[in-house]
């Protein structure tokens, strides 16, 4: 990317990242909704820091951009964009406690567990979790205007992230990135890790924009696999970041894993070597969307912001 690119396409997330975190914080209100008794204050606190603490909002926008790539623009993929960035903060909050990864700092400030408790942080983290199937099912005092997605596309929705953020998907990555501090994996081991805890909502996000514009299943695939390409490019460009980058650039402890001698690709192979296979997972990523022209200008511009990120 140009230079020029680069800052039309940061324009363009940061523009995303306001307008989620907008509806985020409405939603994350005082106001009771639906079937709710109370919301507990210092719980809704913590949860509101876990999630409205900043951050590119990646996952969200990739959900708005493959529902525009299909014309969509409506309220319902705001929502999902707000649901998937609850399940990823809620991943974050929980990630950070000492029994996990340990850490003090996200994003700059302190994390959940820091800034509150362990046991307010695991309660956090399980409120933003269940809370994202809430938005997803549907509630009238979470829509305005019309409600355009059908049930199959709720339900499709649903067990999408399900599968994405589960055992199968993030939650069982985290547990073989835990395993792997013991017994270091392979490199098809590591692939496998990074496909899971990172690339499974990357993934995701992408198909659920497309499900939501109601795009034919082999839209959705195609979008499925273009997901998985930049969720292994984010992943790779994130280790390197581990290495080269410092604490106050990437609002987060940096070194970690070199230090704790994870097993990485650019620990196995090098930091050259992991920057062909970025720019080969960017050329990959573009040539998926090749069939929809210049309306999927913005997304390729994705793939490549995600390999060349700095922080």
């Amino acid at each position: 990317m140009t230079d020029h690119e680069l800052a039309e396409f940061e324009e363009t997330l940061a523009a995303r990242a306001f307008d989620v975190e907008k509806l985020l914080q409405s939603l994350l209100d005082e106001r009771l909704r639906t079937g709710e008794i109370a919301r507990p204050p210092r719980l809704l606190a913590a949860m509101r820091h876990g999630v409205l603490n900043g951050g590119k909002r990646l996952r969200p926008f990739l959900v708005a951009e493959a529902a525009a790539l299909f014309g969509h623009e409506g309220h319902e993929a705001r929502l999902v964009a707000a649901a998937l960035e609850c399940v990823h903060s809620y991943s974050l909050v929980h990630d950070d406690l000492p029994a996990m990864d340990d850490d003090d700092l996200r994003r700059g400030q302190p994390t959940v567990h820091k800034a509150f408790d362990e046991a307010t942080a695991i309660l956090a983290g399980d409120g933003l979790l269940t809370f994202a199937f809430d938005l997803i099912a549907g509630d009238p005092a979470y829509e305005s205007g019309p409600d355009t997605l059908s049930p199959t596309q709720r339900l499709d929705l649903i067990r999408g992230l399900a599968v994405a953020a589960g055992f199968g998907g993030m939650v069982g990555g985290q547990a073989l990135d835990l395993e792997a501090e013991r017994v270091k994996p392979d490199e098809r081991g590591i692939i496998t890790l990074q496909a899971m805890k990172t690339g499974a909502l990357i993934r995701f996000a992408c198909e659920a924009g497309a499900i939501v514009a109601g795009a034919s299943v082999a839209d959705r695939e195609r979008l499925a696999e273009f997901g998985s390409a930049i969720g292994l490019a984010f992943q790779l460009a994130d280790d390197l970041l581990d290495l080269t980058a410092d604490a106050a650039a990437m609002g987060k402890a940096t070194g970690k894993d070199a230090e704790a001698g994870k097993a990485t690709l650019p620990a196995l192979h090098g930091m050259e070597w992991t920057r062909r296979q970025l720019a080969g997972l960017v050329a990959q990523a573009h040539e998926l969307l090749e069939p929809y022209g210049e309306r999927a200008e913005t997304l390729k511009r994705a793939a490549s912001f995600v390999a060349e990120r700095r922080r």
